[in-house]
């Protein structure tokens, strides 16, 4: 198991292989999900985000924390199958609480929970999908104590909202649901131009075969591609992406299919 706190204040891992250059685009999910957020703020609910990798969920979520909650805001990630002694330990170590964690589960509860009444919080739980029943209780716990002063937002992979389903009683306390969708080919013909400076001249033919043949409306498949072809572009001696520079990339992509 492999977890950690985050800061989300960190621009430089907004964009997948922290792209230079790369800009956060107002898209509608973006838009969206900093209204949802503002209301889970608000409402001090819980809410899930959920979708396949690669779309900009933890992106979006942090974009819109650095806005609303910059200072109340603590991120936990977990990357395989944390026991709820590992977000205790965790939590521990993001909310800086002072000494040696205690031993016994509930003398721990009781100490977390003191800390998150002292001041609201926002606490996010990346890779959800990851959590059990027990890791889930913990959460739902946290949160029903009429002490503490927390919203809490799951985010995960596209399986999450089924793994918090099976979870009846967390499921029937999230306030609110956002499912990301890969972005069409009208909104990537959009996007694209101001997401990275070398797609602004680039023919729109182009940017929509690069999609089908490697973007498919995924922004981490896209920081791929952005990444290979400012390569490409010094490698060609090119100032403009066309079709002999996504060649190139695409022979560095190999594996991709073509969607028609």
């Amino acid at each position: 198991m492999s977890a950690g706190f985050v800061s989300p204040l960190a621009e430089i891992h907004d964009h997948f292989l922290r792209l230079k250059g790369a800009s956060v685009v107002v898209t509608d999910a973006l838009q969206l999900i900093q209204d949802n957020v503002e209301i889970a703020i608000d409402e001090r609910a819980m809410m899930c985000v959920h979708g396949d990798a690669g779309l900009g969920k933890t992106l979006s979520v942090n974009a819109s924390l650095r806005e609303l909650a910059p200072e109340e805001t603590v991120r936990i990630q977990f990357r395989s199958h944390p026991y709820p002694r590992d977000i205790r330990h965790v939590l521990f170590a993001a909310l800086e609480l002072p000494g040696f964690p205690p031993a016994h589960p509930l003398e721990f509860d009781n100490l977390l929970k003191k800390k998150l009444a002292e001041k609201f919080r926002v606490l996010v739980c990346d890779e959800a999908q990851w959590l059990s029943t027990d890791c889930f209780e913990l959460w739902r716990h946290l949160w029903d104590d009429p002490g503490t002063d927390i919203a809490i937002i799951f985010v995960g992979g596209a399986n999450c909202y089924k793994v918090l389903q099976r979870e009846q009683m967390l499921a029937s306390r999230v306030l609110l649901w956002q499912k990301f969708e890969p972005m069409s080919a009208a909104e990537v013909m959009t996007v694209m131009p101001v997401y990275h400076s070398i797609w602004a001249e680039a023919d729109l033919e182009d940017i929509l075969l690069a999609n089908r043949r490697a973007g498919h409306g995924n922004f981490r498949a896209w920081a791929q591609l952005t990444v290979l072809a400012v390569r490409a572009l010094k490698k060609l001696e090119r100032t403009t992406v066309d079709q002999d520079v996504l060649l190139w990339v695409f022979d560095r992509l190999g594996g991709r299919k073509e969607v028609q």
